[in-house]
């Protein structure tokens, strides 16, 4: 395998419950390596640029309101097979239908406030970190 980066976003719900340092522990436990990192308020516009792909989906308006709601946290995170561990660590977008003991089934409330969002292949992680992070603010070994 080779070592992947994908984008995390511990999102406005995982913020405002006081779940920072909890995510950011099991991710680390799973042997991710956080490269970069930040606290931020997207606007609306801002969300709505990150999630441009689903611009035509019936859920875009309630989805970038909700992440420009609050604070959120993203982060660039590298591993060998980092995306689809992540996507494993995190579980279902639906935290009903997650793994037990994932994040997102110990934490999220719904599908639309699930805690933490993850890149669905190996370029999207790369554009979504390039969305929230200049190359010189990730750090290659650290």
């Amino acid at each position: 395998m080779a070592i992947e980066r994908t984008l995390a976003i511990l999102k406005p719900d995982c913020v405002r419950k006081g779940l920072i340092g909890e995510v950011t522990r099991r991710i680390q436990e799973a042997g991710f390596h956080i490269r970069a990192m930040k606290l931020i308020k997207l606007s609306k516009e801002e969300a709505e640029g990150f999630y441009e792909v689903h611009r035509e989906r019936p859920f875009f308006g309630e989805l970038t309101a909700f992440m420009s709601s609050g604070p959120c946290v993203p982060m660039v995170l590298e591993k060998d097979n980092a995306v689809a561990d992540y996507r494993k660590l995190i579980g279902a977008t639906n935290p009903a239908d997650a793994d037990e003991g994932t994040i997102r089934r110990l934490f999220a409330d719904s599908v639309g406030e699930n805690i933490a969002h993850g890149s669905d292949s190996i370029e999207n992680g790369l554009r979504e970190s390039a969305y929230f992070f200049a190359e010189h603010e990730i750090v290659a070994n650290g």
